[in-house]
C-alpha cells in the first residue's frame, strides 16, 4: 500500500508539470516526503526512485506578505550558482497556484547534514565541530564579498534606510501574528530603533544565518547555504549579528530551535567576531544591537508560528513549545541591549 503524500505537496501535479518543463528529467512516478526541521516554509524531498529533489513551497496558512517569497528565494541561488557560495543549483520556479496551492520550486538534492543539536555536533568531536563552524563563518564573509552587480542582483533590495525599514517591517509582522501579550517585545522595538548604528556598504544578506541553515558533508565541507527566503541587499552586520546569537547557548531543555552553541568544540562569539572582522575588514564594534535585533526578529518569527499553530495550519512536530520560547529572547533582547 503507498504512503498518502504529505499535506501541501501532490506528487502527481508536481510530475505533469516537471515534464511539460523539464522533459525527461523524472523517469517514473514521485514520491515525497515532508524534512523535518523547518519551522517556515516547507521543505519536501522528492523523488522517482532514481533521482532526488528538493521542493520548496510557503506554510499551508497565515502567509505573511513577503515573508515566503518563492520567486525571492530562487533568483538569489541561481545568482549565486556560480560564486564561492555554495548553493544548490535552481531547477524550476512555478507560481502557478493551480499546481501544489502556492507558488513554489524545485533544486537538486545536495548531500549533507544540517546540524540542528549540540548532541548531533558531539558526535563530529570538538576539532571537526569547529571547523564546521569557521567553515560557517568564512562562507559568510564570502557572500558578503560578491558583488551584487556582477551577478545580478544589484535591484535585489534597497540598502539606504535597510536598519530602519527592518524594523518597521519586523513591527508589522508582529501586529499581523499578534495573538496574546507579550512583555517587553515595544520596549525592546523602541530600543532599537532609538539606537539604530550606522551600516556599512551594503552587501547581499542571507537574514536567516545559521548552521543548520547549512549542508556539511562528510568530509566536513560546507556543501550547501539553504533557505534564503529573508534574503536582501542591505547591512552584512545583521547576518553576523544572527550567527553570534546562535552561537550563544541557551539554558533551556531541549528547546525546538538550534541549540548548537553548547557542542564541544563550537568557537564562542567573541572569537566569530573578531574573525569576521579581520576576514571582512567591517567595523564590528556595534555587533550588541545586531544580536539584540537578532533576537527580536527570532521572537517575531516563533510568534508567528505560534500563532499558526494555535490556528493548527502547522504541519510537522515540534510546534507545541514554540511559543514558550518567545518571552525568552525579548529577555535576552533587552539584556544584550542594555549590556552593549
Amino acid at each position: 500500500m503507498s504512503l498518502a503524500p504529505p499535506p501541501g505537496l501532490d506528487p502527481e501535479q508536481l510530475r505533469g508539470l516537471l515534464d511539460r518543463e523539464r522533459p525527461g528529467l523524472v523517469r517514473g512516478p514521485l514520491r515525497g516526503r515532508l524534512i523535518e526541521g523547518g519551522r517556515s516554509n516547507l521543505t519536501y524531498a522528492v523523488t522517482d526512485g532514481t533521482s532526488r529533489w528538493v521542493v520548496r513551497r510557503p506554510p499551508l496558512g497565515h502567509v505573511l506578505a513577503t515573508a515566503h517569497d518563492m520567486r525571492r528565494e530562487h533568483r538569489v541561488i541561481s545568482a549565486l550558482r556560480d560564486t564561492p557560495v555554495p548553493v544548490p543549483a535552481a531547477l524550476l520556479l512555478c507560481e502557478d497556484e493551480t499546481v501544489l496551492g502556492a507558488p513554489f520550486y524545485v533544486m537538486e538534492h545536495v548531500d549533507g547534514t544540517p546540524y540542528r543539536t549540540a548532541d548531533q555536533l558531539a558526535a563530529l568531536g570538538p576539532a571537526r565541530t569547529r571547523g564546521a563552524v569557521l567553515n560557517l563563518l568564512d562562507t559568510l564573509v564570502d557572500l558578503h564579498a560578491v558583488d551584487p552587480d556582477a551577478v545580478g542582483l544589484g535591484d535585489f533590495g534597497r540598502p539606504d534606510g535597510f536598519l530602519d525599514r527592518q524594523l518597521r517591517r519586523w513591527g508589522k509582522q508582529l501586529a499581523a501574528s499578534r495573538g496574546r501579550d507579550l512583555a517587553g517585545i515595544d520596549e525592546l522595538h523602541a530600543s532599537l530603533g532609538r539606537s539604530l548604528p550606522a551600516s556599512p556598504y551594503a552587501t547581499v544578506v542571507h537574514g536567516d544565518y545559521r548552521l543548520d541553515n547549512a549542508l556539511i558533508g562528510e568530509d566536513d565541507t560546507l556543501r550547501a547555504v539553504l533557505d534564503w527566503e529573508m534574503s536582501t541587499l542591505g547591512d552584512p552586520l545583521t547576518d553576523l549579528g544572527l550567527l553570534v546569537m546562535y552561537s550563544t547557548p541557551l539554558d533551556l531543555p531541549g528547546p525546538p530551535v538550534s541549540t548548537t552553541a553548547a557542542a564541544p568544540g563550537h568557537p564562542s562569539p567573541g572569537e566569530l567576531v573578531e574573525r569576521y572582522a579581520v576576514r571582512s575588514g567591517r567595523d564590528t564594534s556595534a555587533i550588541a544591537w545586531y544580536t539584540a535585533f537578532a533576537r527580536f526578529k527570532l521572537a517575531v518569527i516563533l510568534e508567528g508560528i505560534h500563532y499558526r499553530y494555535t490556528l493548527g495550519r502547522t504541519v510537522g512536530a515540534g510546534f507545541d513549545r514554540i511559543g514558550e520560547l518567545v518571552p525568552v529572547f525579548i529577555e535576552h533582547g533587552l539584556t544584550t541591549l542594555q549590556e552593549g
